[in-house]
């Protein structure tokens, strides 16, 4: 029965899904059962499979919201009413049962299957479950492709900005290194400069040292910044001359 227990414990901890109390729990049999630890290697190896799958993708942005939704359409056990002709009697309190721990990991399991359907098995699991900045996953889908390319610039000041971008995915992405801090009613605007024609592509601040433009990027494109009121131009049009524009 303890090894029953330990089994879904192990499971849990693999996935670094398991609550302080069950932590503990986890590592209290391990340490009365040390021959468990082949165990242990075995879930491990599964979590480390399912993580590494066919290679880390970027996961479109609904993926997230879908594998929330479908962990939240499993079914769980409702908690049972107590009729005015039961007699209730006070219990210690037991431990987390086994079967909610062995729903939880069938809930997760589930996902998986569910993210399989969706049709992105190479998607990092640790992506996933704590997803990171999107302009840097950007860059990094960018400096990945066939076609990256990137282009610099210095301004007067020290300042420095670096464009990234490829055609192939159609993305565009700023890297900045001491942009000056503008005062709280000001942002810095990104525009897709295109045919002659402003587009607004976004806005950052000194402290984002990565922002990916809004809109997709086309071959030709001129990639400039200026300073706005808070929020953006109202005007959808540059209000500023440009502080820099990088020539794709």
């Amino acid at each position: 029965m303890e090894e029953e227990e330990f089994r879904d414990l192990a499971a849990g901890h693999a996935l670094n899904a398991l609550s302080t109390e069950d932590e503990t729990r986890f590592q209290e049999l391990l340490a009365a059962h040390p021959d468990w630890n082949t165990i242990v290697a075995t879930e491990l190896g599964t979590a480390a499979a399912l993580a590494d799958g066919a290679g880390d993708v970027v996961p479109r942005p609904q993926v997230r919201d879908a594998l929330l939704s479908r962990i939240a359409t499993l079914p769980q056990e409702a908690p049972r009413s107590v009729g005015h002709t039961e007699r209730v009697v006070d219990t210690p309190p037991a431990p987390a049962p086994r079967r909610a721990r062995s729903r939880m990991w069938f809930a997760l399991a589930a996902s998986l299957a569910f993210i399989l359907a969706l049709g992105i098995g190479g998607l990092s699991l640790g992506r996933l479950l704590n997803p990171v900045d999107g302009a840097q996953v950007a860059l990094e889908q960018i400096q990945d492709a066939p076609d990256a390319q990137s282009a610099s610039v210095t301004l007067d000041d020290g300042a420095s900005a670096t464009a990234h971008w490829s055609a192939s995915t159609g993305r565009a992405v700023l890297v900045t290194d001491g942009m000056p801090t503008l005062e709280s009613d000001k942002t810095f605007e990104m525009w897709f400069i295109r045919d002659g024609a402003p587009l607004p592509a976004g806005t950052f601040s000194a402290d984002d040292a990565v922002s990916e433009l809004d809109g997709t990027f086309q071959p030709g494109d001129v990639i400039a910044v200026t300073v706005e009121a808070a929020g953006g131009s109202p005007s959808g049009l540059p209000t500023t001359d440009a502080m820099f524009a990088i020539t794709t």
